[in-house]
């Protein structure tokens, strides 16, 4: 599904946004009918495809060799709503996004680097650092959970 880093980033940038538009509806529901179950979905679902775009966009900026400028875009692009829709346009306008996944080393020094081997370690067994990956981010989501919200109800 994921063949190449432009298809998987602009997959989870699209799915960001989307879950930014769960959450606000869930917000108008609560505010307009009472529905704290809808801020909970909502919430619940945009929180996971936060952190799942945050580190599909590690993954891409670290493959894809991105300067810190436009990786640093494209982390924080998920924190402003539907950012991650023009940030993706940008990228690949930019020609950022074009490319192959990195699985082999070439002779290029930076590819004996530790964030590049660890690169290709993920690549070449996707479903198991997949598997670890979702692991983590539930075990980070669930910490978030248990600590609430980060601005108390007054």
């Amino acid at each position: 599904m994921f063949r190449s880093p432009k298809i998987f980033f602009r997959v989870l940038a699209a799915a960001e946004a989307v879950s930014w538009t769960l959450l606000i509806g869930g917000m108008v529901l609560r505010a307009t009918h009472g529905l704290d179950l809808a801020v909970t979905i909502g919430g619940g679902i945009h929180g996971f495809v936060f952190l799942a775009y945050a580190a599909a966009a590690v993954i891409v900026a670290a493959n894809q060799r991105l300067k810190p400028g436009p990786a640093a875009a494209a982390i924080i692009s998920a924190v402003i709503p539907y950012a991650t829709v023009p940030v993706d346009i940008w990228l690949n306008r930019t020609g950022r996004l074009d490319g192959p996944w990195r699985v082999e080393a070439s002779t290029d020094p930076r590819d004996h680097t530790l964030p590049q081997r660890m690169l290709r370690i993920l690549l070449n067994h996707p479903v198991a650092v997949g598997a670890a990956l979702v692991i983590a981010v539930a075990a980070l989501f669930v910490v978030l959970l248990i600590l609430g919200p980060p601005v108390p109800k007054g």
